[in-house]
């Protein structure tokens, strides 16, 4: 999250979690067969613990999607 610590002054300190449900539902239409884009191991560190903090927050959740 190195955008958010370069401008702090404009996030609040604490979110009170996931926003409220919306009328519209957004998915991400997946195509059969494709393999996913292959990450440097330095990155995908980076991101798994990004992920991590994001859902320790609260902000983010694990899909349910099929």
């Amino acid at each position: 999250m190195p955008v958010i610590c370069k401008f702090l002054d404009v996030f609040p300190k604490d979110f009170p979690g996931l926003p409220p449900p919306r009328e519209v539902e957004f998915k991400i239409e997946l195509v059969p067969g494709a393999a996913p884009v292959a990450r440097a191991p330095s990155k995908m560190k980076e991101l798994a613990k990004q992920l991590q903090e994001l859902s320790d927050k609260g902000f983010i959740r694990l899909s349910s999607s099929p």
